[in-house]
């Protein structure tokens, strides 16, 4: 009997820790939006929407196109839901109350279809749709077919679709949703109403990225909240993502040093630093900062990517009307229009060639080390006098 308590005393402890894992959701998904008023950073398009819910002048099929993590999904199923809702706010948001809506919230509507296209794209996965498409539906005036990655559907699939698509039941809408518009048949996009979804700017993640801090009770820097929203690249799934991983490696105290560290990302401090020595022609502390990246672990073709992104971006703040398309938060982008006044155009251009031809010649280049060093003392000697600048 004593040994048998041994022997389930390790599944009492892993059955414990499923339950915890049970009840952890990620933040993607645990603060994805329900209505179209949380939806950030697609106000025109969710405006857009809202105002066909109101009026009652739906079209049978909307191709929804952008970035990924962007809310095309997210927003496609508030859409539908909001389509079928009996009692729609005066604003086009659904009520959250009627028997459509709760349906549909518990996961039990029969009225919304999803379909991923990834892994279903043959001729009959379309063919059994097309099947579903005959049923009216059971509760609210449509039935709404949600087709996610729809590029990756085969091109007998698309054709098959293609008739459904041009004359569908009266009771019937269609909601594509791709990251790749350019691969969708042109007689497939001719039948749809395209929305085409915007990158998230970097100010709109932050301040979302703060509220859910502020709501998990995590404390954080506004640097690292700032530097998670640069490395999303647009992405606000991909900026939660990151977000969850900061906390845990964090434990809960999300500092710019820590997430730098989780993320294996160079400070951009070290960028401004370079450019500041190589204006001053101080090679030496340029030869000292390199070695301490490297040593550091950071490899010599990133850094020098790094620079050339950056030295882009000065080149963009030296003029205000497109200093706004430096995708930073505001106190980095007053960082860069500062160092801007201090950079000679002609250092900018030239530094950016330099920096361009070495990373063509960067993964063929038997010694990167070199020729790494070499492309900088050149960067670090152009303002130099008496000596002639690299075209």
């Amino acid at each position: 009997m004593q040994d048998s308590y041994y022997f389930l005393l390790p599944l009492q402890k892993i059955s414990f820790f499923i339950l915890i894992m049970e009840d952890y959701i990620v933040s993607a998904r645990k603060y994805r939006p329900m209505t179209f008023d949380s939806v950030v950073g697609q106000q025109a398009l969710t405006t857009t929407l809202k105002n066909a819910v109101k009026s009652g002048k739906l079209a049978h099929a909307y191709l929804f196109c952008g970035p990924r993590g962007v809310g095309k999904t997210t927003c496609a199923r508030i859409f539908a839901k909001a389509i079928n809702c009996f009692n729609p706010a005066e604003d086009g948001e659904a009520c959250n109350e009627c028997e459509s809506c709760v349906a549909f919230n518990e996961q039990r509507s029969y009225n919304i279809v999803e379909l991923d296209a990834a892994s279903n794209n043959s001729v009959e996965n379309i063919k059994a749709l097309i099947e579903q498409t005959r049923i009216p539906p059971q509760v609210g005036k449509y039935k709404v077919f949600i087709i996610d990655e729809v590029h990756m559907l085969s091109s007998n699939a698309f054709n098959a679709f293609l008739k459904t698509l041009e004359e569908p039941n009266p009771h019937v809408i269609f909601i594509l949703a791709t990251t790749e518009k350019q691969k969708i048949l042109p007689t497939i996009l001719s039948r749809c109403q395209i929305y085409d979804f915007e990158r998230m700017g970097v100010q709109n993640i932050i301040n979302h990225l703060k509220s859910i801090c502020e709501k998990e009770g995590v404390a954080y820097e506004d640097a690292a909240l700032e530097l998670i929203a640069e490395k999303a690249d647009g992405g606000m799934r991909d900026a939660l993502s990151i977000l969850d991983q900061a906390i845990s490696f964090c434990q809960g105290n999300v500092t710019y040093d820590k997430v730098m560290e989780d993320l294996n990302v160079l400070d951009a401090e070290n960028y401004f630093n370079f450019v500041e020595l190589s204006l001053a022609n101080k090679v030496g502390e340029v030869m000292i900062l390199l070695n301490n990246i490297i040593n550091n672990g950071f490899d010599g073709g990133r850094l020098v990517d790094g620079l050339a992104s950056h030295c882009r971006n000065l080149l963009m703040a030296k003029d205000e009307s497109t200093l706004p398309l430096l995708e930073c938060s505001e106190k980095q982008r007053q960082h860069y229009k500062e160092q801007a006044q201090k950079c000679p155009v002609k250092f900018l251009y030239d530094a950016l060639k330099l920096m361009n031809d070495c990373d063509i010649n960067y993964r063929n280049s038997h010694n990167k080390r070199l020729l790494v060093e070499l492309t900088l003392i050149q960067v670090a000697q152009i303002t130099q006098e008496g000596e002639a600048s690299f075209p």
